[in-house]
């Protein structure tokens, strides 16, 4: 599997994807009692780890006295019952920013890693790398910047859920959302522009531009 964006790029954009539109069938991890203090969240009876949460991730919290009520992105899985947690970042190597601390805290943590799975793979499809690629002699650890391709993907993942929302609900307005994010994911695909080290030397060896999915050698 590959994924070029993770949850914490999703909440940048839309943050009611993990409130009252996340979906159900891809909650991780979910329950009542936790504390907050600082940048460290706490449920006793929770396994992280088991259900697989990872930094990156986002874990939607309430309070019962309203002093919390919002996402915030998982910066680490520090054992099964904590979390390290920080308002949104714009960069994942900035320093943790707390939330109001609180306690008798629902939490909820809910992903869109599947559909970034898929839409990894599509990527690669479409730019001739593996996986999506299988004959190609370059993969994705070849690319010496994956981070061109963050803003494709996330906009890809945001058109997909809209796209999967409007076909429950028959929502006009889940469809225009799904439309608005596929044209800025062409968009941003296009502007993609991959350097590509197949030798492994540090060295750029072929250029793969998003308008044409083309290939150039350096």
């Amino acid at each position: 599997m590959v994924s070029f964006s993770n949850d914490a790029d999703i909440l940048k954009y839309e943050p009611i994807l993990f409130g009252e539109l996340h979906l159900p069938q891809q909650v991780l991890a979910t329950g009542t009692g936790g504390t907050l203090s600082g940048t460290t969240f706490t449920a006793s009876g929770a396994d992280f780890v088991s259900a697989q949460v990872s930094a990156g991730g986002i874990v939607y919290l309430k309070s019962t006295d309203g002093t919390l009520d919002g996402a915030y992105e998982i910066v680490s899985v520090d054992s099964a019952t904590q979390l390290g947690i920080s308002v949104i970042r714009s960069d994942a190597e900035m320093a943790a920013t707390a939330p109001p601390a609180a306690a008798d805290i629902f939490y909820r943590i809910s992903t869109f890693g599947p559909q970034a799975n898929e839409v990894g793979f599509q990527l690669t499809e479409y730019f001739g790398i593996r996986p999506g690629n299988p004959a190609s002699e370059i993969k994705v650890e070849d690319i010496l910047d994956t981070d061109v391709l963050k803003r494709a993907s996330v906009f890809a993942v945001i058109s997909s859920v809209y796209a999967m929302l409007a076909s429950r609900v028959k929502d006009e307005n889940f469809w225009k959302k799904s439309l608005h994010y596929q044209k800025l994911f062409a968009k941003a695909r296009e502007r993609c522009r991959l350097s590509i080290d197949i030798g492994s030397d540090g060295v750029v060896d072929v250029t793969k531009v998003g308008a044409s999915g083309r290939l150039m050698r350096d």
